[in-house]
């Protein structure tokens, strides 16, 4: 099933592509009509990429303007945050003010503390969600149990060198000023962001241009180069990989403390943040085949972080309640039967960085609105899955 949600950066560029200032009135204006037909077209409410080219360009008033607009009509808002590392703090704290401004619930998705300077931070992050909701704010949280991100190398960049796209990019860069620039804050970002201080940390998990750069590190691909495996020198990797188009990459950075902390969280839920991947294409992140085996059966069964109740809650009611699905997320009679029937003792993620596309272990049948797509661990071929709309839709 997909219940989906309108993205702020498609909506922004559809207004303004990808410029970097922020919006006049009548821009704002405009994205709040997209944004009302949107919600009118089933969407479940807003969401923003604040760290990401468009939207990264705009004013958390811009982004509260067009949150109103789904809050009229019943919908929530979700946020990438515009920071995950150094400025986390002020990350969450906008989060929370897009949602108590703009009239809506909010939630800090996929979180995640970046860089070993901030590890720890999440004591912060969870402290400042808590004070907001005993404020009256209806904040939440979702995440995924790796010690890992993944996005594009673009993340490498500041954010002010890829508008207008590649070609701009390039004309930036042939500036000796500016490209020192640029590279300055990509090694930066190596040694204190999602590098982690060490471009081994920077693997490559998908390249269009080059399959064959596939699960292999910028500090692998320096030393291909008979290149020694700075950050200075992975910097010029990463631009040289950039102006190709760039490649989708894991970028191992995170702290098993602060992935524990959140989990424990009340109002945390469980989200892959991945896709639906061709088997054997790549290199990905194994969040995309292990994410919910892995919470059960290494968080909840191996190490206890979880009870196995509230690791299911964190999957199904809890999410299914937040984005208004009063149907499903609960075994009970009336509602409508998405039914995942495991072992407790034997469900397992098998997926991992180096070799990623491994299925779950454990589950033997799954049924999606009352039909069964897995009977005992084999596909059945059926396609019962629907298009689940918002509140404010209209036919």
């Amino acid at each position: 099933n997909f219940a989906m949600l309108a993205g702020h950066g498609t909506i922004r560029a559809r207004v303004m592509g990808s410029e970097n200032r922020h919006a006049s009135s009548a821009e704002i204006e405009k994205m709040q009509g997209l944004m009302r037909q949107a919600m009118l077209d089933g969407a479940f409410g807003l969401s923003t990429g604040l760290f990401y080219v468009p939207g990264n360009y705009a004013a958390t008033e811009e982004a509260v303007e067009i949150a109103k607009v789904a809050g009229s009509l019943g919908g929530i808002h979700i946020s990438h945050m515009r920071d995950e590392a150094a400025k986390i703090l002020d990350g969450v704290r906008e989060t929370i003010q897009i949602g108590e401004q703009g009239g809506l619930p909010t939630q800090v998705t996929h979180h995640k503390i970046i860089g070993k300077a901030n590890w720890g931070k999440s004591v912060e992050t969870l402290r400042l969600v808590e004070a907001a909701r005993a404020h009256g704010v209806d904040v939440t949280i979702d995440q995924y149990p790796y010690t890992a991100s993944s996005t594009g190398t673009g993340a490498l960049f500041p954010q002010w060198s890829l508008a207008g796209g590649v070609k701009a990019l390039a004309e930036r860069l042939a500036s000796p000023d500016s490209r020192a620039k640029i590279k300055a804050e990509i090694v930066d970002r190596i040694l204190n962001d999602r590098g982690a201080g060490d471009p081994r940390n920077v693997v490559l998990a998908s390249c269009g241009f080059d399959p064959s750069l596939s699960g292999k590190s910028l500090a692998d691909l320096a030393r291909a180069r008979n290149q020694s495996p700075t950050p200075e020198n992975a910097a010029e990797i990463a631009i040289e990989i950039q102006l190709k188009g760039g490649c989708l990459a894991i970028y191992h950075a995170i702290s098993e403390d602060d992935v524990e902390r959140i989990m424990r969280y009340p109002n945390t839920m469980i989200a892959s943040d991945g896709g639906i991947m061709a088997k054997g294409n790549s290199v990905p992140h194994p969040r995309n085949y292990g994410t919910f085996a892995r919470v059960l059966g290494v968080y909840a069964r191996e190490r206890g972080v979880l009870t196995l109740e509230d690791a299911v809650r964190k999957m199904t009611s809890l999410p299914a309640n937040r984005m208004g699905l009063g149907d499903r997320g609960l075994i009970r009679e009336g509602m409508i039967a998405d039914l995942v029937l495991f072992d407790p003792a034997t469900i397992a993620d098998t997926a991992t960085f180096l070799e990623p596309h491994q299925y779950a272990a454990g589950v033997s049948h799954v049924w999606v609105n009352g039909i069964a797509v897995l009977a005992d661990g084999n596909m059945t071929g059926k396609l019962p899955g629907r298009v689940l709309y918002g509140p404010a839709y209209k036919r």
